[in-house]
């Protein structure tokens, strides 16, 4: 069975359960008490999809404003990117669409976009939230992957995987070239001439 690995990369404001998302998709745990992520932190996961094994390479990003420059070097080269927004809070809906925005510019060309609106348990605080429904005609409109989760209830967490796998092309998609490439040879050295 083909190991492929995938760089995903999580985006959004802090606060929003990037972290709690990846522990329980990797860990398949919840801690209440998780403290920001400083910088970035990287975690794997195999899972088989369909004929292959995908190994994601997680890039969690911290949420926090000073580190936003260093974000591009996380989406950079990724296969998908998972922008995350709180919903029961209208401005980190904002700042997604600025992510979006950025990947869209300077992410890559085929990058496959989620959008997970996390702490989907929190239904009844939805004050000042977003709507799912305006939140998936947005997804729609970009042609994103739209969930909303729960990391605290393990709500969708796989099943947002399961469809990143779903959306990257598979590798039977792109076949070899057929002869279009070229072999490397060695030449024959010549014999050594001496002087004398």
């Amino acid at each position: 069975m083909a190991l492929r690995e995938l760089k995903v990369c999580l985006l959004g404001d802090t606060g929003v359960g990037k972290s709690s998302i990846v522990w329980r998709f990797v860990e398949d745990s919840f801690d209440p008490n998780i403290n920001p992520t400083i910088g970035a932190s990287f975690m794997t996961k195999t899972v088989q999809y369909q004929n292959e094994l995908h190994k994601f390479l997680i890039w969690d990003t911290a949420g926090q404003e000073r580190f936003r420059a260093l974000a591009p070097m996380y989406y950079r080269g990724s296969a998908a990117a998972i922008i995350v927004y709180d919903i029961t809070k209208e401005e980190t809906f904002s700042t997604l669409k600025n992510w979006v925005r950025e990947l869209r510019q300077h992410g890559p060309p085929s990058i496959v976009v989620a959008i997970a609106g996390n702490k989907c348990d929190l239904t009844d605080v939805r004050v000042g939230e977003v709507m799912e429904r305006d939140a998936k005609d947005y997804a729609d409109s970009i042609h994103a992957i739209f969930v909303e989760t729960s990391a605290k209830n393990a709500i969708n967490i796989n099943e947002l995987f399961i469809e990143i796998s779903r959306r990257i092309p598979s590798t039977d998609a792109n076949p070899p070239s057929g002869g279009k490439g070229f072999k490397l040879r060695r030449q024959p050295s010549e014999p050594k001439r001496s002087c004398c």
